[in-house]
């Protein structure tokens, strides 16, 4: 009984901090729904598991609503970001997570087909993420520009525009590599007709962005993020979706803006 109340009044204590998690498979998928899964989940047990001064928690937002969310302190922290990815005029502080995956190019194998398909866009019907920032769009995530420039299907499935790819109703679809790595492994079938490109759109260099001020400093989470690093935690969680667990940065920096953090 006496340990009981001891751990209901640490937990009492904890200081709370709300991750924001949108949808973004295999990280997150359907937050709003209430479910819980992805590796987003895995990775607030380990940080709750590492140390009872902070409780995360996850509160969904979406792609386009995660900025005002952020702003407006309806949450504390954005995770899996990148400061490109429209975050250049918020004030963060950022913080690297030692964690990378990457952006490839899919398309409907068949005969003759190699990986020069993949060299030049134009002209070929593309499938993309609806909400995500692209290396090869500039970075630009608007969808009327994605539309009348690259001929873009937009949806919020990266199973959709697989299926888009086998029915030949899209030439090319941009998938995350960890989301595709699970997709074949749950369909080997399917997995097959898939031809995948050696070219890469771009590398996810993940950062945490921390609210200025927020109820956990950058200094905090880095130090908790080393642990996880270095007892191989991380290492367990993601090594199984090809996300590379990479040497984390020397501290974290300061958004671009210059504004400072707690």
């Amino acid at each position: 009984m006496a340990a009981a109340a001891v751990l209901s009044a640490s937990a009492l204590a904890a200081q709370e901090v709300r991750i924001g998690a949108a949808h973004f498979p295999p990280y997150v998928s359907k937050p709003e729904e209430g479910g819980n899964i992805g590796l987003l989940p895995q990775m607030v047990d380990a940080l709750n598991n590492l140390q009872q001064e902070y409780h995360f928690v996850i509160v969904p937002t979406s792609l386009p609503r995660r900025f005002r969310d952020f702003q407006q302190g309806r949450v504390d922290m954005a995770i899996f970001e990148n400061p490109d990815w429209g975050w250049q005029d918020i004030p963060h502080v950022s913080v690297d997570l030692g964690l990378e995956d990457a952006e490839v190019f899919v398309a409907h194998r068949s005969e003759g087909r190699e990986q020069s398909y993949f060299r030049n866009l134009d002209g070929k019907r593309l499938a993309l993420f609806s909400g995500y920032h692209y290396a090869f769009a500039g970075f630009n995530a608007d969808p009327r520009y994605l539309l009348q420039r690259f001929n873009a299907t937009l949806t919020y499935s990266h199973d959709s525009n697989l299926t888009l790819i086998l029915r030949d109703r899209a030439d090319i679809a941009l998938i995350t590599r960890s989301y595709l790595s699970d997709f074949m492994a749950r369909n080997p079938d399917t997995a097959e007709q898939f031809l995948v490109s050696e070219r890469v759109d771009q590398v996810y260099h993940h950062y945490a962005l921390l609210r200025p001020n927020g109820p956990i400093s950058g200094e905090e989470f880095n130090r908790y993020l080393r642990r996880l690093h270095d007892s191989g935690e991380l290492t367990r969680i993601f090594q199984p979706y090809r996300i590379a667990v990479v040497p984390l940065a020397a501290s974290e920096s300061l958004a671009r803006n210059g504004q400072a953090g707690r």
